[in-house]
């Protein structure tokens, strides 16, 4: 069926749905007053708290027009401010490294890869994040330092006490902390970069025949992107006190810019010092120990200063976890009704609490759990992306949405065309994903040795399943 008759349809429907609506109530303000409930004691004792405290306890409820702030430039540098803080930070490091280390590439085969892959992938989270000033709604290497006297745990302690205080008081500490974060981080990066680059293997080639290269550069393509677009299921969630007026393009742009320019240089580093350690000996000794000691090794030409730095870009990893943090507090909320009820501060205790045991206790394995888990992000982002893109293009060009009409039954989706879609495209990603434990079937016959096409088959299943199971949902329920 052509797209202009799904669009017809889905128009007619909506006029009627409308007017179904109307005779229940004159607004859609009317019909999301409704539905709030009467306050109780857990909603006075959470407003209390916020008065008292400073605390954000506004949850995953729209943000009215009117209760935003004004626009400005500096709201508009502070979009790219917030993702170029949040992602220049040693995390991402890790990421580099694979290119070299796992999938055998050459250093100029893994910075093509690494930049055109963040391109994409923060280009996907760019789309995103511009809804959420539309709608007001939400998306949904510490190892030593003074002689050795700081371990690991250490470190993970202070990341997430760090976490804990800025995510609990919400969006206006969060946002001033993001603003300053990335100063000392981009110091102690560029420092780094300046003291290793002489080790850098920049004429490195990649190894393997041909089959085998060009399912190394599929792979670490892939991972590539999936680092920036696993931010694309809570783009939204930091723009919801930008006014109404903001505009799309220029959201998508400053988006864009701090995402993919922070990921892509410290994916440059990453691959850099990757590239090193087959050339420099003492490279490879710490690498041996950890990824967090090959970086100390990098700064080791400037002794103790090298110790301080290791800690500042250890403790950058709390500008990643912030916002991290804070969406993972909503998405608990957007479970149910009564995920809705526990305030988001409490929230946010509760996951600290989890990721801090889950930390203590994969403190010796942070490359390891990189390598064999990051793809999995990309792969359900990749198909929530994709689906939200369709629904958006084909279905809602024309008839648009009604944001204030964001929890009402009868206004909203059933969700059976969307969540269908959503399993169809994890079946392609299975099938086609590459990891250590498991590699599908279609992944092996890439390059012989399987190479990781699980983010395009997941993608290309949703986007083909979507669009009829969706028409027949509009056909069949109206919406």
């Amino acid at each position: 069926m052509a797209t202009e008759d799904v669009e017809k349809v889905a128009h007619d429907l909506a006029i009627s749905r409308n007017n179904s609506l109307e005779k229940r109530t004159r607004s859609s303000e009317s019909f999301v007053v409704s539905s709030v409930p009467v306050p109780h004691t857990l909603a006075q004792w959470n407003t209390r708290i916020e008065s008292l405290a400073g605390l954000e306890a506004r949850g995953i409820a729209r943000v009215p027009p009117e209760e935003r702030h004004e626009g400005s430039v500096m709201g508009y540098a502070q979009m790219t401010i917030l993702w170029f803080s949040a992602n220049v930070t040693a995390n991402n490091l890790a990421v580099g490294l694979l290119g070299p280390l796992v999938f055998n590439l050459g250093f100029v085969d893994s910075a093509m890869m690494a930049t055109f892959g963040s391109l994409l992938g923060s280009a996907a989270t760019a789309y995103m994040s511009i809804w959420g000033a539309q709608s007001g709604n939400r998306t949904m290497i510490l190892s030593a330092v003074s002689g050795g006297s700081m371990s690991i745990a250490v470190g993970i302690i202070i990341t997430a006490l760090v976490s804990w205080l800025v995510a609990v008081f919400g969006m206006a500490v969060f946002q001033t902390y993001e603003r300053w974060a990335w100063i000392p981080q981009v110091i102690v990066l560029l420092v780094l970069a300046g003291i290793a680059c002489e080790h850098f293997d920049t004429s490195s080639q990649s190894t393997g025949g041909s089959a085998a290269v060009t399912a190394g550069r599929l792979s670490f393509f892939s991972i590539s992107l999936s680092a920036p677009v696993s931010w694309a299921g809570a783009g939204s969630d930091f723009y919801v006190y930008y006014p109404e007026t903001t505009s799309k393009r220029l959201a998508f742009f400053m988006t864009l810019t701090g995402l993919w320019t922070s990921i892509t240089l410290v994916y440059i580093i990453g691959i850099g010092l990757a590239s090193g350690i087959a050339v420099t000996p003492s490279w490879s000794t710490a690498y041996d120990i950890s990824s967090g000691a090959l970086i100390l090794e990098g700064y080791s030409a400037v002794g103790g200063f090298g110790k301080f730095c290791g800690v500042v870009v250890a403790l950058g990893v709390i500008a990643n976890n912030v916002p991290s943090t804070y969406a993972a507090a909503l998405g608990c909320q957007v479970m149910g009704r009564y995920g809705k009820m526990v305030p988001r501060y409490l929230w946010v205790c509760a996951i600290v609490l989890v990721y801090f045991v889950c930390a203590i206790a994969g403190r010796d394995h942070l490359f390891v759990i990189f390598q064999n888990f990051l793809a999995l992000m990309g792969y359900w982002v990749v198909i929530f992306v994709s689906i939200v893109l369709e629904e958006h293009l084909i279905f809602r060009r024309n008839r648009g949405f009604d944001w204030a009409a964001w929890e009402n039954k009868e206004y909203l989706p059933i969700g059976a065309a969307a969540l269908t879609a959503f399993l169809v495209g994890w079946a392609g990603a299975i099938i086609g994903m590459s990891q250590v434990w498991y590699i599908g079937p279609v992944a092996k016959l890439v390059g012989g040795i399987g190479a990781d096409v699980g983010i395009w088959l997941g993608m290309g299943f949703a986007l083909l399943t979507f669009p009829p199971l969706r028409y027949l949902e509009l056909r069949t329920f109206g919406k």
